[in-house]
C-alpha cells in the first residue's frame, strides 16, 4: 500500500511539474545536461569493446572521442525533429490561420528546442574548460551564438520556426565526426573515408548552403511579421543565420578543398 502510495505520488510529480508545459523548457535543458554526462560514461565503458584501438589513444582523444558520440547522438535527434517541425508538421504552415508564424511554438517544440540548449551548454563547457583541444575559437562562437539564439526562442517563443531551420544544419554533424573517427582509426586511405567526404560536400551544400539561402527568403516572404518581433529577436533573426552562413561557406571552403586534395591524392 506505501509503495502504491509513493507511485501515485511520483506520477502526479511528473505529470504536474516535470511535463507540465510551463515547465518543459527547464525540464528539458536540465534533463539533457544529465542524460549528456551519462552517454559521456556509457561511451568510455562501450568504445574498447568495438573499437580495440581505444586504448591506444592519447587522453585528450578518448575525451573527443566520447564527446562527439554525444554530438551525434544530438545530432541526429534535433535534425529529424527540425525537418518534422519546419516541413511536415502544420506548426509554421502558412495556410494556419490565427496567430503569427513567429510567435508560434508546441510542447513538442518547446521540448526539442530544451534539449538542444543543454547540449550546447554541456559541449560549449567542455570546449572551454579544454579549449583549444576541442575546438578553436570558431567553435565558442559557433556554440554561444547557437545557446543564445536556441534559448531566446524557447524562453520568448520568438521565432522559434527560423531557429529550427538553422538546427536542420546539424544533419551534418554526423558525417563530420564519422570523418574523425576515421581518421583517428587510421582509416584515412579507406574507401569509407572517401564516400563519407563526398557525403559531406553535399550534405553540407544542401543543409549549410543552400537551406540558409532558403531561410533568408522565407523570412523576405514574411517580413511584415518578423518586423513585429522584440528588437533582440529581429535581430537574432538576421543576425545568426547571417554569421553562421559566413563560418559555413568558410568551412565548406576546407571541405571542398580536403575532397579535391584526396580525390587526386587517389586518381
Amino acid at each position: 500500500m506505501g509503495i502504491e502510495a509513493y507511485q501515485d505520488q511520483a506520477k502526479l510529480l511528473v505529470k504536474h511539474y516535470l511535463l507540465a508545459e510551463p515547465f518543459i523548457p527547464y525540464t528539458s535543458i536540465i534533463g539533457c545536461i544529465f542524460l549528456c554526462k551519462l552517454l559521456y560514461d556509457i561511451s568510455i565503458v562501450v568504445t574498447p569493446w568495438y573499437f580495440k584501438g581505444y586504448a591506444g589513444l592519447t587522453k585528450i582523444q578518448c575525451i573527443e572521442w566520447s564527446n562527439r558520440v554525444i554530438s551525434t547522438i544530438h545530432a541526429i535527434f534535433i535534425s529529424v525533429m527540425s525537418l518534422y517541425l519546419v516541413f511536415f508538421s502544420d506548426l509554421y504552415s502558412d495556410n494556419r490561420s490565427g496567430d503569427l508564424i513567429t510567435v508560434r511554438s508546441s510542447p513538442l517544440s518547446d521540448f526539442a528546442m530544451g534539449v538542444s540548449v543543454g547540449y550546447f551548454l554541456s559541449d560549449l563547457g567542455m570546449i572551454i574548460w579544454l579549449y583549444p583541444s576541442l575546438g578553436g575559437m570558431e567553435y565558442v562562437v559557433h556554440h554561444l551564438l547557437s545557446v543564445v539564439a536556441v534559448a531566446y526562442s524557447l524562453l520568448y517563443r520568438q521565432g522559434q520556426i527560423y531557429t529550427y531551420m538553422v538546427l536542420i544544419s546539424e544533419i551534418t554533424t554526423p558525417g563530420v565526426n564519422l570523418r574523425w573517427y576515421l581518421d583517428t582509426a587510421g582509416m584515412k586511405r579507406s574507401k569509407a573515408y572517401l564516400i563519407n567526404g563526398i557525403m559531406m560536400f553535399f550534405a553540407w551544400l544542401v543543409a549549410r548552403i543552400l537551406l540558409f539561402g532558403y531561410l533568408f527568403y522565407h523570412v523576405y516572404l514574411h517580413y511584415m511579421q518578423v518586423k513585429q518581433m522584440p528588437y533582440f529577436g529581429f535581430c537574432l533573426v538576421f543576425g545568426v543565420p547571417s554569421i553562421l552562413a559566413i563560418m559555413n561557406l568558410m568551412w565548406f571552403a576546407k571541405i571542398l578543398k580536403g575532397l579535391k586534395k584526396t580525390l587526386t591524392k587517389r586518381h
